[in-house]
Formats: C-alpha cells, sequence, structure tokens
C-alpha cells in the first residue's frame, strides 16, 4: 500500500474517531442540561411550595388572630399546690381567680349550667384552658349563646360571684365586661380566647374551637 492509501485511511481513522469523540461529548453535554433541568425544576417547585406555606401561614394567622383590642389585665402569678377537694382556698387575688392553690382534677371542658368550684376551674387554667364565667340570672337567649364557645380549651359555668356578668379567665390574665344591649360581645371573648388558650404553665389541651 502506497504512502499515500495510508494516510487516506490514517485520516478516515481520525476523523471516525474525532466525530465518534464529538458525539460523546454531544451526549454528555445533553445529558449535563436534562439533569439541571431537572433539578432546577425541583429547585422551582420547592421554592413555590414554600412560598405557598409562608403566605397560606400568614393568611392564616391574619384571618384567625385577634381582631380587636386586649381588654385583659395581667394578674399576679400566685402558687398552684394541690389541695383536698371540698376544701376552700381563700388567698385567691383576682375575682374569679386566676392562679393559684386548686383542686388535683380539672373540669371537662365544655358549657355547664351549674357552678363548679374555683379550685377545680383553676386547675383547667393552669393547664391553659380558658374559664368563661357568666352571671347566673343573665337572659336565657344570652346563656346559650356561650354554649358556642365551650369544648375544646374552654370551659363555660355560671358564677354568683362575678362582680360583672362576663369574666374571662386564663392563667395569669383576667378581662370583664357586662353584657350591653342584650347582646355578647363575641369578637372580645374569641380574641381573647385566641390571645390566651394555651398560657398555662401546664399545657396539655387541645386546640380549642370557635364558631
Amino acid at each position: 500500500m502506497s504512502d499515500t492509501n495510508t494516510e487516506q485511511l490514517n485520516n478516515a481513522s481520525a476523523d471516525r474517531f474525532e466525530r465518534h469523540r464529538q458525539k460523546k461529548i454531544d451526549r454528555e453535554a445533553e445529558a449535563r442540561k436534562t439533569r439541571r433541568k431537572k433539578v432546577f425544576k425541583k429547585m422551582s417547585l420547592w421554592i413555590v411550595g414554600l412560598a405557598v406555606l409562608i403566605v397560606g401561614g400568614w393568611l392564616l394567622i391574619s384571618t384567625t388572630g385577634p381582631k380587636g383590642p386586649d381588654y385583659s389585665q395581667p394578674v399576679e402569678i400566685l402558687g398552684r399546690n394541690h389541695i383536698q377537694e371540698g376544701t376552700t382556698f381563700s388567698d385567691y387575688n383576682s375575682n374569679p381567680p386566676t392562679s393559684g392553690d386548686h383542686y388535683q382534677n380539672p373540669a371537662p371542658t365544655r358549657f355547664y349550667d351549674k357552678e363548679l368550684p374555683d379550685e377545680q376551674l383553676v386547675h383547667n387554667l393552669e393547664h391553659g384552658h380558658i374559664w368563661i364565667a357568666y352571671k347566673p340570672g343573665l337572659p336565657a337567649e344570652i346563656i346559650d349563646g356561650f354554649k358556642n364557645f365551650a369544648g375544646g380549651n374552654i370551659v363555660v359555668t355560671p358564677r354568683s360571684k362575678n362582680d360583672t356578668d362576663i369574666a374571662l379567665a386564663a392563667w395569669g390574665r383576667l378581662d370583664k365586661f357586662d353584657i350591653v344591649a342584650n347582646e355578647i360581645d363575641g369578637q372580645r371573648i374569641k380574641d381573647f380566647i385566641s390571645r390566651y388558650q394555651n398560657s398555662g404553665p401546664e399545657s396539655v389541651s387541645v386546640q380549642g374551637h370557635l364558631r
């Protein structure tokens, strides 16, 4: 074989090798491009999901959080020892009490039409519950309205010792007011619940419901 033919064969082999090499480079580049697209797509979905969570959380907070001013007052925290059921604790520092010694067993969170001992309900407050105490003798339709708040973290009872129509008690917090024009200030009650439920030192309760 002549030198010319040998050179042509070598050139042809070199061309095939170069084409093969270039195809391999192109395939690897396309594979990298595809991988980048997949990674970018996953990152985009993750970013969009995170944005949805952030916006959704903000909307949830803004729509379910307190809407009015806080009328409640802080009350100095007393001890929280257990005392024997049936005994009376006379050293509470608010009416109704918001902390202090109490019975060992809290009351089930629901609506009551009979009074319960302060000493029992203080244990509810320790567990992060809200106590709505209403004055007996209010119009029946007003009392029925309190049933909408009962359950979850919220216990509702009549209380003859109240010095106002309604008292809202949480651990170390108290709001008291009278009925105006035979209507419950439902938003004020909801705001108090939203601010102070689960604020007790032994918060073991579930999320209270608001209708």
